[in-house]
């Protein structure tokens, strides 16, 4: 389909009506009922994704609308209407597929489209249940609300009011007292925030939990997978994933931290100071925003014609969105618009060395999703979350040789933090993971429960961390920074095993640069036509749920750590 629209700024601003939407759904799903054959289906099978795919597209700009101006009514009246009508649309898309997976005519179906995609289709029916709809309604409305909470906050630091997020480059200072000051600032609003974003947990904890009980379900961590779309591995996998994570990482995150502190001269470490790489600072970017975006422009042009191609496009389209400013929701994503066959880049860029991570890491679902806007099958788009994980992280890999261009004499400086950053992080992915498997296993827990068993796991898997100026996070509050807890859970898992994968993409582009980009870009188009570990096994990426495989893509990041000369930084 042709971009009808040139610039994100011209995209309307189509809100859905439940009226409008239930009455082409009614009569596509009437229409499907009528089908004898699979030749009349498949046309109302395309009818369908056609009109779908418009719903998405307008909701997806609602979203964004929404996520880069909270304060908007407007927007916000919006994306209540959205909150509020999405669970039907899936209500009425349940009733669909239901249909499919009993005609006569299914094995055409899977032979024209393959078997995964009713695979997909008996889990999103596991899923989901007319019953559950107002329960779905009331929790896209908390979720909402916690971004409305975080995008509004503001804190007073020495005189002037700042974003949660624009705080950061005051967190890596590399002044210690104005580290320890910014931190401060940031744990009293947590602290002072402490109920009201509990509250707001609790409620979305009793909510699923509901709804798992009224599928049939023990509780809501085998609906939780089944709503991420795992279908070829569960919670005892993932179990015996975060124990490799455990023994072989955590020992080595353990190492680079005390030699992190060793080289800053700090004797006695607060979590703060983990913020500081370098004690002549972090890497900085070179430049503002504008010229961060056209070293990326010059990166990706670099990188291949293709990838060239897709940033020039988001580019002319003003498909990105990335500095940080007041009444915006926090954090960065990439979405799409698949009505207009664009993908969009959120961010909040706060003059920190994460603002090239993001341009690298959000681009990386961008151009997966650029490479796979003409897959007929909505479904087959976009893989699972920890499959897209890969193609971000990956991407900030491919990166590593034009960080000249973003950082300049802080270079390897750059590439230093980000893979110890990316080491040290697989304990803190399980951390939450396992944090999250407890709360929905105990859903009866109040929140300062949830708290002290969030600081027990900390301590097991992060025993640097000491709190001592900050009682928030002393009490075990930091989980109520982390968005996706509120918004997707146990979707932080997926990040963990995506950073395995792109190790490998890592080590492969520094034998042969060639090799390994035809691997990605190939990864890339395969979208979503396979669930994960199938993904990697047509890839030729190593499984990470299988034993021992974790410890073979740590291993050879030892010998590329020691390649820095970390004590002239």
């Amino acid at each position: 389909m042709k971009v009808t629209y040139e610039k994100f700024e011209d995209y309307p601003l189509n809100v859905p009506t439940l009226k409008r939407v239930s009455k082409k759904l009614e009569e596509l799903i009437e229409e499907l009922k009528e089908c004898g054959s699979f030749k009349t289906a498949n046309s109302v099978y395309k009818k369908w994704n056609k009109y779908t795919s418009q719903l998405e597209t307008d909701m997806s700009v609602i979203m964004v609308r929404y996520t880069t101006d909270v304060n908007n009514i407007a927007y916000k009246r919006a994306q209540e209407k959205v909150d509020e009508i999405s669970p039907i649309i899936s209500n009425y898309r349940i009733n669909f597929f239901k249909i499919l997976l009993k005609a006569k005519y299914r094995k055409d179906f899977e032979k024209a489209y393959g078997k995964y995609l009713f695979k997909m289709m008996e889990n999103s029916v596991k899923s989901f249940d007319e019953k559950i709809i107002d329960d779905l309604v009331t929790e896209n409305k908390l979720s909402s609300e916690y971004d409305r909470i975080k995008g509004s906050a503001t804190v007073i630091f020495r005189g002037e009011e700042y974003s949660l997020t624009q705080m950061g480059k005051f967190l890596t200072s590399a002044d210690r007292e104005t580290r320890k000051e910014a931190a401060i600032v940031c744990d009293k609003w947590y602290l002072d925030h402490n109920e009201e974003l509990g509250e707001v947990y609790s409620k979305l904890v009793n909510v699923r939990t509901t709804m798992a009980k009224k599928l049939g379900f023990k509780n809501f961590v085998e609906l939780g997978y089944l709503r991420l779309g795992r279908t070829d591995y569960d919670a005892r996998m993932v179990k015996k994933y975060r124990a490799q994570i455990a023994e072989c990482v955590v020992p080595l995150a353990q190492n680079l931290y005390k030699k992190q502190m060793k080289l800053l001269g700090i004797k006695n470490p607060m979590y703060y100071d983990y913020n500081l790489s370098f004690k002549s600072g972090n890497a900085k970017p070179v430049g503002n925003t504008e010229y961060l975006v056209n070293a990326a422009k010059e990166m990706y042009h670099s990188l291949s014609p293709l990838s060239g191609e897709f940033f020039d496009f988001m580019l002319s389209h003003h498909l990105l969105d990335l500095e940080a400013r007041k009444g915006k929701a926090p954090g960065g994503y990439c979405t799409t618009f698949p009505s207009y066959k664009a993908p969009f880049i959120f961010s909040n860029f706060n003059g920190t060395e994460d603002d090239v991570n993001t341009l690298t890491h959000e681009g990386g679902h961008a151009f997966q999703a650029y490479l796979c806007t003409n897959i007929k099958v909505p479904e087959y788009v976009n893989p699972t979350l920890e499959a897209c994980e890969i193609h971000s992280m990956s991407m900030e890999f491919f990166a590593w040789p034009y960080m000249d261009k973003f950082f300049g004499n802080d270079a390897n400086k750059a590439k230093y933090a980000h893979l110890m950053s990316a080491i040290t992080f697989l304990p803190y992915g399980i951390l939450i993971d396992e944090f999250q498997h407890w709360v929905y296993e105990h859903p009866e827990a109040t929140h300062q429960q949830r708290c002290q068993e969030f600081r027990n796991i900390e301590k097991r898997y992060l025993p640097h961390k000491k709190y001592d100026d900050c009682p928030c996070n002393e009490l075990g509050g930091w989980w109520l920074r982390q968005s996706h807890i509120f918004s997707t859970p146990f979707y932080y898992i997926d990040y963990t095993l995506a950073q395995v994968c792109a190790f490998q993409f890592l080590v492969e582009d520094r034998k042969n640069h060639d090799k390994a980009w035809k691997k990605y870009v190939k990864l890339c188009k395969c979208g979503g036509k396979y669930p994960f570990v199938a993904l990697l096994e047509k890839n030729h990426i190593k499984n990470p749920f299988i034993e021992g495989n974790v410890k073979k893509a740590i291993k050879p990041l030892e010998k590329i750590l020691k390649s820095f000369s970390v004590e002239k930084f």
